[in-house]
């Protein structure tokens, strides 16, 4: 089932929203050649606690660390730990915050030192793919229309759409209905109407789509071994569009 959110619950969703966006700032700062995953994760959860929320990844579903911290051909679910990020890593960083009983969820893509043209323009790929979603996230438009935008933008920019993991639904759970995918057809699925609460979240390939899942059971790496980026805001549909609840 699908909730609608009321004035008052949305404005504790753009609470939980600003911290989490927060979050990823405080992450990008500490983003160095030398400094560990689970250094960066530390930042995190000190910043998010300092705030007076609750990371929102842990301890989700056994998850043993705040973010996930996703370096280079890693898609999503990176666990940090005792990595050392290097100069010309790609890093994305995925933060949730719970916040008075709600959650906000965001990802961005950093860039340690320097990093290839083809790192750079992937992310910015993925960037603008979440805006090319946005611009048609409306009531009375539908998911697809959404999940469309964003498959035409990154496939025409000579890039691949991961199927196998989709945005989502958010408010007092973490994971709500509906599922928002990254590829579609226009005109399918759920009808978007005032105040619902999605996080829209490309996850781009700079090769094949096809991704694996390694044996800590969490980490997803792209199949060929080539770079992935990863792009996430929560937002809210509202009379006349959609307001982006994580923006930084």
């Amino acid at each position: 089932m699908i909730k609608l959110k009321s004035q008052l619950e949305i404005e504790k969703m753009r609470e939980a929203g600003k911290i989490t966006a927060g979050a990823l700032v405080a992450a990008s700062e500490v983003i160095k050649p030398g400094v560990t995953t689970k250094q960066v994760d530390s930042v995190i959860r000190k910043y998010i606690e300092s705030h007076g929320a609750k990371p929102s990844f842990l301890g989700y579903a056994g998850f043993p660390a705040s973010a996930c911290i996703s370096i280079n051909d890693e898609v999503i679910h990176g666990i940090p730990g005792d990595r050392k990020i290097l100069d010309g890593d790609i890093v994305k960083v995925d933060v949730g915050a719970f916040y008075k009983g709600f959650h906000g969820d965001s990802a961005r893509t950093f860039f340690c030192g320097n990093v290839t043209d083809e790192a750079r323009d992937i992310e910015k790929v993925c960037r603008e793919s979440f805006f090319a979603g946005l611009a048609v996230a409306k009531p009375g438009a539908r998911i697809g229309d959404v999940s469309a935008a964003i498959q035409e933008y990154v496939e025409a920019h000579g890039y691949s759409v991961v199927r196998e993991y989709v945005g989502h639904g958010i408010g007092e759970h973490l994971h709500e209905s509906p599922d928002v995918p990254n590829h579609g057809k226009p005109g399918r699925g759920v009808r978007l109407a005032e105040g619902m609460t999605i996080a829209v979240e490309p996850m781009i390939n700079a090769g094949a789509a096809s991704v694996v899942v390694l044996d800590d059971e969490w980490t997803v790496v792209t199949r060929d071994g080539r770079l992935s980026a990863h792009y996430e805001n929560t937002i809210v549909i509202t009379a006349d569009g959609a307001e982006i609840l994580t923006k930084i």
